[in-house]
């Protein structure tokens, strides 16, 4: 009987944060959408900004790294990180 706490526990570690999508109007975002799923799905954001390059696996190819920014919508500012082509890290901040 032990046992069923424990497993409840360890499953709900296991569950995705909320920061692991972003909702545009009645469509969601989530962290390894490619950049044209997010353009059809939250429009063109407010601001672009390339921030440099990553190495590829075994440094064999570079990528780039974007953030976009989003809002603010209630006070808050969506900032997204592309490498590549792909959605890696969606932030909240509060704008000033």
């Amino acid at each position: 009987m032990r046992t069923l706490p424990l497993a409840l526990l360890a499953l709900a570690l296991a569950t995705p944060a909320g920061a692991d999508t972003m909702r545009c109007g009645s469509k969601l975002i989530s962290i390894g959408d490619r950049t044209f799923e997010v353009l059809q799905k939250c429009g063109e954001p407010v601001q672009r900004d390339l921030v440099g390059y990553t190495g590829g696996y075994y440094d064999s190819r570079e990528f780039t790294i974007e953030e976009w920014v989003y809002g603010p919508n209630n006070g808050m500012l969506s900032i997204l990180t592309f490498e590549g082509n792909r959605l890696v890290r969606i932030e909240t901040k509060r704008s000033r």
